[in-house]
């Protein structure tokens, strides 16, 4: 059964220019190994994190870096859950996390399905 859906779209430049404006954000969104990626992925993570949020009934309290966008030797992408995320998605009985990200055109979108 689904817990959830979230949806996000993010400009790239626009973001981009947010996370050169504020230095420290860029430590608050992402972990280490997501940080020197490409300002498409950057965007198209954060998309996905603000996806996640949603999915899982966007409580307070989430941190970032406890969602970590990785890809599987298919190049798909899936998440990687550890502390208030984890916590959260337990909370909701999540068993199964969807995840879709796309960027074109100067803008990156994300959807996310949690299933029990």
């Amino acid at each position: 059964m689904i817990v959830g859906v979230g949806i996000d779209v993010v400009d790239v430049g626009r973001f981009m220019a947010k996370l050169d404006a504020t230095p420290a954000l860029r430590d608050r969104l992402f972990a280490a190994e997501e940080r020197t990626l490409p300002p498409n992925s950057l965007a198209g993570r954060f998309a996905a994190k603000e996806a996640l949020a949603k999915a899982l009934g966007a409580p307070g309290g989430l941190h970032w870096v406890d969602a970590v966008v990785a890809k599987n030797d298919d190049g798909r992408p899936y998440w990687q859950l550890s502390g208030t995320v984890n916590a959260r998605a337990a909370d909701l009985g999540v068993q199964s996390l969807h995840l879709s990200i796309s960027h074109d055109a100067g803008i990156a979108s994300a959807i996310v399905i949690a299933e029990d």
